[in-house]
């Protein structure tokens, strides 16, 4: 298969993508080559200057089982590990640094780094049906990787307990854990997902870029620096056309023009 056919990409006129892992037959398992095609198609979104909201889906009946493990037992050495895990963190890291809103849309079974996935989207929308799990303890390999953006979504004893027995959650369950944002039933779920991007889509791109580059930077930081690179955002935002805009508008009392 090739790296184009791993991830489907279509956009639509407002700007909104959406790439769908496309490995159905091997539970969207991130390969070497998937990962590289993630890579490339995300390089991709962060370059569109019309990109406003990026839809994160999978072809088939899961959304993703983690690594692939028969590639990853198929050449056992420390420095393909290294490479392997180095790879899919900047691949997760580019998710969080992209300049639009990330919505992954989970059906079936998040495994190991497949629920890092969900765990490093901006947002995230699951079916009724969906299972979560860090699953590798029972392998006898500690989810590490997944346990940095799975520790950053759940309370640190949910998400450790997750970690140490490999057990999976539902949908739900994920849900009031603050794993997904919402949980729609199967043929209810393009439909939750379409209304909550539309919401954003409607926003300013500008103020979106800044407030969610801000957002992750502050929650790794102290709360004295965490304020003033707030208020120094805040202030450029505000300078901003849309921003300039948005607030005449309500002193106006009428809906805003946002700047194209």
């Amino acid at each position: 298969m090739t790296s184009e056919a791993l991830v489907l990409t279509e956009t639509d006129a407002r700007g909104v993508v959406t790439l769908t892992l496309n490995r159905p037959q091997a539970y969207n398992a991130l390969s070497e080559a998937m990962l590289e095609a993630l890579q490339a198609a995300l390089d991709g979104v962060a370059r569109d200057p019309q990109a406003r909201v990026l839809v994160l889906a999978a072809a088939g009946r899961a959304f993703c089982a983690g690594h692939d493990l028969k590639e990853m037992r198929a050449d056992p050495a420390q420095a393909m590990y290294e490479r392997l895990f180095a790879q899919c963190g900047r691949m997760m890291l580019t998710l969080q640094r992209l300049p639009v809103p990330v919505v992954a849309r989970v059906q079936g079974i998040a495994t190991a780094a497949g629920c890092q996935l969900v765990a490093m989207c901006d947002l995230a929308v699951a079916s009724s049906d969906a299972k979560f799990a860090v699953s590798g303890v029972n392998l006898g390999l500690f989810c590490s990787t997944p346990s940095v953006a799975l520790s950053r979504n759940l309370p640190r004893k949910a998400a450790f307990e997750m970690l140490a027995t490999g057990d999976f959650i539902s949908a739900p369950q994920a849900l009031a854990l603050g794993l997904v944002n919402r949980v729609a039933p199967p043929d209810e779920l393009d439909a939750t997902i379409a209304a909550l991007v539309g919401r954003i889509a409607a926003k300013p791109r500008v103020a979106l870029a800044m407030g969610k580059a801000l957002f992750y930077r502050q929650l790794e930081t102290g709360i004295e620096a965490a304020y003033a690179d707030a208020a120094h955002t805040m202030a450029c935002n505000m300078m901003d056309a849309s921003a300039l805009e948005g607030v005449q508008a309500f002193i106006d009392k009428r809906p805003p023009h946002w700047p194209a």
